[in-house]
C-alpha cells in the first residue's frame, strides 16, 4: 500500500468507528424513548448473541470421545461461576482459565 491509501484506509476505519459509536446517541436522545423494536432488540440480541457464540465455540467440539469433555466442564463452570458472583467478566476470565489448563495439563 502507498502512504496514501494507508492514510486513507486508518482515516476510513476511524470514520466507521465513530459513527458506530456516535449515532446511536443522535438518533436517541437523552430524554426521548427509543422505538419499541429497537427497545426489543435490547432485550433480545444479547441472549442471541451469546447462544450464537457458544454454538460457534462448539462446532468443532468432538463430543463422541474425550474431547469435547473440557467443553462441557468449562460451559458448566461459567454458567455456576455467574451464577454465584453475577460478574460477566469473572465468568469469562475464569471459563478460559479453566479451559486452558484444561486441555493443556489435564487433557493434554
Amino acid at each position: 500500500m502507498t502512504l496514501t491509501q494507508e492514510i486513507l484506509t486508518i482515516a476510513a476505519v476511524v470514520a466507521g468507528t465513530m459513527a458506530t459509536r456516535f449515532l446511536p446517541f443522535l438518533l436517541f436522545p437523552e430524554g426521548r424513548q427509543p422505538p419499541a423494536f429497537v427497545r426489543y432488540l435490547g432485550t433480545v440480541l444479547p441472549s442471541a448473541v451469546i447462544g450464537l457464540l457458544v454454538v460457534f465455540c462448539l462446532k468443532d467440539a468432538v463430543f463422541t470421545s474425550w474431547h469435547g469433555l473440557p467443553e462441557v466442564i468449562g460451559i458448566l463452570f461459567v454458567g455456576l461461576l455467574h451464577k454465584w458472583k453475577h460478574n460477566i467478566l469473572l465468568s469469562i476470565a475464569g471459563g478460559t482459565v479453566l479451559y486452558m489448563v484444561l486441555v493443556q495439563t489435564v487433557f493434554a
